[in-house]
């Protein structure tokens, strides 16, 4: 499944995403990560907490989107459709 990431600069995660093979894979394909230490970890991890608290952007936007009962329940099985819904849905809640 690493394997099938896209270019990407960053990834952010929650502690569950701490593990040390799962940080060697972004590395190798060039990309950061963004994800805090768990609790029991001995050695210390870096990462941007600026970064990282800013991350609850993209929750919230899932959030709202589980509010359209189209988007939550998956209607449309064409991909197309369902990422139409998705836009028209996203594009509302920016709207309001």
């Amino acid at each position: 499944m690493v394997s099938s990431l896209p270019k990407v600069d960053w990834m952010l995660g929650d502690r569950g995403y701490d593990a040390v093979w799962f940080r060697e894979a972004l590395k190798d394909k060039g990309i950061h990560a963004c994800i805090p230490a768990r609790k029991q970890r001995k050695k210390t991890v870096k990462y941007n907490k600026r970064r990282y608290k800013r991350r609850n952007r993209i929750e919230i936007m899932f959030g709202r989107l589980k509010d359209w009962q189209r988007v939550a329940t998956r209607y449309g099985r064409c991909p197309k459709v369902f990422l139409s819904a998705i836009a028209l849905a996203a594009l509302v809640i920016y709207w309001l």
